[in-house]
C-alpha cells in the first residue's frame, strides 16, 4: 500500500481508502456544520442581527484562541504521530504540556481585545466568557487522533460543541437569557470533548507496544523555534481570514458584524467538502518525497481547483438574496451585496487552502508564514483604512484583494521551499 501511495495516489485500493477517510471525517464534520448553521439561523430569526453579530465575534475570537493554544503544535504533533508511531507517548507528553501553558497564557489577550470592542458591557461579558471557555481546547487530544488517522472520531467530535451550544439555545427559548445559555452550552461541549479524547487515549495507549523515548527528530521538531514558525504561520493565516471580523468589532457595530457573518456562513458551507479533502490528505502529504511534492504542484492541478471553485460560486451569486432571507430572515437581505463579492473568494480559497495544507505537511512553515504575513498585513492595513468609513462592504472587497496576494506569495515562496530537505 505504501508503494501505491507514493506512486502518485492513483491506485484503486488507495482511492477507496481515501474516500472512506473523507466519509469518516465528513460525517461528523457535516453534522457539526449543520448544527452550526442551525444555531446561526435560529439566532438570526429569533434574536436578529445584533445578537448574531455578537455571537459571530465570540466565535472569531475563539478561533484565535485555538490557534494560540496550538501555536504549531497541532500540525507538527499530528505529523510526528504519523511518522513516529513507536514514540506516541513521548510526543503526547511534550505536546500537551506546551498546549496547556499556551491556553493559560492566551486568556489575557482575549480580555484585552474585549475591553476595546464596540459593545455594551453585558455583551462584552458574554464574548469574554464564551471565547475564554475555548481555553479548554488545550485539554483535547484531537490532534493525536488526527495524526493516527482516527478520522471518524475526529469528525464526530467536531459536532459535540455545536450540539451542546444548540441545546443551550433551545433551552433559552423558554428560559430566556439567551447569552447565558450559550455560554453554558459552550462549557459543557468543551468538557465533553476533553473527556471523549481522554477515553480514546486510554484505550489506544493500552494497545501500544514498546515505546521509544527521546527520539532526536521529535525533540528537534518540537523546539520552540520550529513550532513558533508553524504557530505564527497559522496565526497569520487566521489573521488573513478573520481579521476583518475583529476590526469590524472595534470600528463598526454589531449590525455590520451580523450581516457580514451571515454572508460568510454561506460561503463557509460551500467550502466544507473541499476542506474535508485537504484535511484527509495532510497525513499523506507528510510522507511525500521531493519528487512527489513537485508533482502535486503542477499547473493543471491549480486550474482544476480554480474552475471547481468557480463553479461552486455560481449558486450563492445567483441566489444570494433568497438564500439570506430564507436562512436568516428578511433583515439580512441587506447582506446580498456582501455575499455577491465573497462568493468569488471560493475559487481563490481552493488554491490558497491546497497550498497551505501541502506546505504545512512538507515542513515548509516558513513559506506559509512569509506568505500569510504579507497577505495578512495587506488585509489588516486595508481594513483599518476602509472599514471605519465603509463597514462590511470594505471588508468584502479587501478579502478578495488579499486572497490574490496570498496565492501569489505562496507560489513564489514555495519554489524556494521545495529545495529544503523534509524533516
Amino acid at each position: 500500500m505504501r508503494d501505491q501511495v507514493e506512486s502518485g495516489m492513483t491506485s484503486r485500493p488507495y482511492l477507496t481508502r481515501f474516500l472512506q477517510s473523507v466519509f469518516h471525517l465528513g460525517s461528523g464534520e457535516l453534522l457539526a456544520r449543520a448544527l452550526g448553521v442551525l444555531i446561526v439561523i435560529l439566532l438570526g430569526h429569533k434574536y436578529g442581527v445584533i445578537i448574531l453579530g455578537v455571537y459571530a465575534l465570540a466565535q472569531s475570537i475563539l478561533g484565535y484562541l485555538g490557534a494560540l493554544i496550538d501555536f504549531g503544535l497541532r500540525h507538527i504533533g499530528a505529523r510526528l504521530v504519523a511518522r513516529f508511531p513507536s514514540s506516541v507517548s513521548d510526543i503526547m507528553r511534550r505536546v500537551q504540556r506546551r498546549r496547556m501553558a499556551m491556553g493559560a497564557a492566551a486568556i489575557p489577550f482575549v480580555l484585552l481585545y474585549v475591553s476595546f470592542a464596540h459593545l455594551s458591557f453585558n455583551m462584552k461579558v458574554f464574548v469574554f466568557l464564551f471565547a475564554g471557555i475555548g481555553a479548554m481546547y488545550a485539554l483535547s487530544l484531537e490532534w493525536a487522533a488526527w495524526g493516527r488517522e482516527q478520522l471518524r472520531l475526529v469528525g464526530l467530535a467536531k459536532a459535540i460543541v455545536p450540539a451542546s451550544v444548540l441545546t443551550g439555545l433551545l433551552i433559552s427559548f423558554r428560559a430566556q437569557h439567551v447569552l447565558s445559555w450559550l455560554v453554558l452550552g459552550n462549557l459543557v461541549g468543551y468538557t465533553a470533548i476533553a473527556l471523549v479524547f481522554r477515553v480514546w487515549w486510554g484505550r489506544y495507549r493500552g494497545q501500544l507496544g514498546a515505546q521509544e523515548g527521546d527520539v532526536a527528530d521529535i525533540g528537534e521538531a518540537l523546539q520552540w523555534q520550529r513550532t513558533s514558525i508553524m504557530g505564527l504561520a497559522w496565526l497569520g493565516n487566521m489573521a488573513f481570514n478573520t481579521s476583518d471580523m475583529l476590526i469590524l468589532g472595534v470600528f463598526s457595530n454589531p449590525q455590520q458584524l451580523g450581516l457580514y457573518n451571515a454572508s460568510y456562513r454561506i460561503i463557509n458551507q460551500a467550502l466544507l467538502t473541499y476542506y474535508l479533502f485537504t484535511t484527509v490528505l495532510y497525513p499523506q502529504f507528510a510522507r511525500h518525497d521531493p519528487a512527489q511534492r513537485r508533482r502535486m504542484l503542477r499547473p493543471r492541478i491549480f486550474l482544476l481547483l480554480f474552475v471547481s471553485g468557480l463553479a461552486l460560486a455560481v449558486l450563492p451569486v445567483l441566489l444570494r438574496r433568497p438564500l439570506l432571507t430564507i436562512l436568516f430572515g428578511q433583515p439580512f437581505a441587506a447582506a446580498a451585496p456582501l455575499l455577491f463579492l465573497l462568493s468569488f473568494s471560493i475559487p481563490l480559497d481552493f488554491l490558497v487552502s491546497y497550498l497551505s495544507v501541502a506546505y504545512f505537511a512538507w515542513n515548509m512553515e516558513r513559506d506559509v508564514l512569509l506568505s500569510a504575513a504579507v497577505a495578512a498585513a495587506v488585509n489588516i492595513a486595508l481594513n483599518l483604512a476602509t472599514i471605519p468609513r465603509y463597514g462590511a462592504m470594505a471588508a468584502a472587497v479587501n478579502t478578495l484583494v488579499s486572497y490574490v496576494i496570498y496565492f501569489c506569495a505562496l507560489l513564489l515562496t514555495g519554489r524556494r521551499g521545495l529545495a529544503r530537505p523534509q524533516l
